[in-house]
């Protein structure tokens, strides 16, 4: 491992002037689950690496009926799933950060440093995509938010600038009659990275009509997206096994994967188009439980 500084701020400020001033790489450090094995094995060689969980704004975890839940960059995925209202609000958030990695892993993972990391299999980008949910960004030129599917540029590959750090994700109240579901396929039962993920948003119109659908998709594209010819199908229908079915296979049409060790091509577009039927179905039977 090549010797690099190590700085630990405590407060926004000074993080941001660290990084305008830094020579070299600098990678901001979180929970590190992803980091300290890049820069073990060579992957990352940064010139400094910038702890940024004594920062406030990035522990900040929050929900307010109104404008909804702000969760700051450096929140472990543990913190998260174990949440109440992140439980109740955003079950879909829940489920995926309580399936990264083991216990202790989800211990120090947080979902700033999922969205940050840019994997194409990352758990938790496909609810937040359901959830629209955007982006803070600090740095030297100010602030500013975006959308978080416009966060992703390619594999490993983001929007942020050299001098720039994510603050936190904003994620509005969800809908009225709503229900959201993250289901992935691993070939192990834990501590795997997912062959496909999908996760879903039903609204409904107070019956089984669709008023508006969601369909994020993961680990089948450089960067995880929304499936909007999918979810533009099944808007103003009745969400019967037809429907169902139609939109699982225009989110497989939309999926573009690659071949490799892990998976073939075929076999993603066809767990796409199982996965998406099966979270569709889950936001169902929760709506039908009661719904928000």
């Amino acid at each position: 491992m090549r010797a690099f500084e190590y700085r630990a701020p405590t407060t926004l400020s000074e993080a941001l002037k660290l990084l305008a001033e830094a020579k070299g790489e600098v990678r901001p450090l979180a929970g590190g689950t992803d980091l300290v094995p890049q820069v073990r094995e060579g992957r990352k060689r940064p010139t400094m690496v910038l702890d940024v969980k004594r920062i406030s704004e990035l522990r900040r975890l929050e929900y307010d009926p109104g404008m909804g839940l702000r969760l700051g960059a450096a929140v472990s995925c543990s913190v998260i799933a174990s949440h109440p209202q992140v439980r109740r609000y955003f079950p879909a958030l829940a489920q995926a950060c309580a399936l990264v990695g083991s216990i202790q892993i989800q211990n120090r993972a947080t979902v700033g440093g999922n969205i940050c990391n840019a994997s194409p299999s990352a758990d938790t980008v496909p609810p937040l995509l359901c959830l629209d949910a955007r982006a803070f960004i600090a740095g030297g030129r100010g602030q500013r938010e975006v959308a978080l599917e416009s966060f992703f540029r390619g594999p490993g590959r983001t929007i942020l600038a050299r001098d720039e750090l994510l603050v936190e994700v904003v994620v509005p109240p969800p809908p009225k009659f709503s229900a959201a579901s993250y289901m992935r396929f691993i070939p192990r039962s834990e501590m795997d990275i997912a062959v496909a993920g999908v996760a879903s948003l039903v609204v409904l119109d107070g019956g089984r009509q669709c008023q508006e659908a969601r369909i994020a998709l993961a680990a089948v594209a450089p960067q995880p997206s929304r499936a909007p010819e999918a979810e533009a199908a099944l808007q103003g229908r009745p969400l019967d096994a037809k429907a169902l079915e139609e939109a699982g296979e225009l989110a497989a049409k939309m999926a573009k994967p690659i071949t490799d060790i892990r998976g073939g091509a075929e076999y993603r577009r066809e767990l796409v188009k199982v996965l998406t039927r099966r979270t569709l179905e889950q936001c169902l039977e929760a709506l039908k439980r009661g719904p928000r």
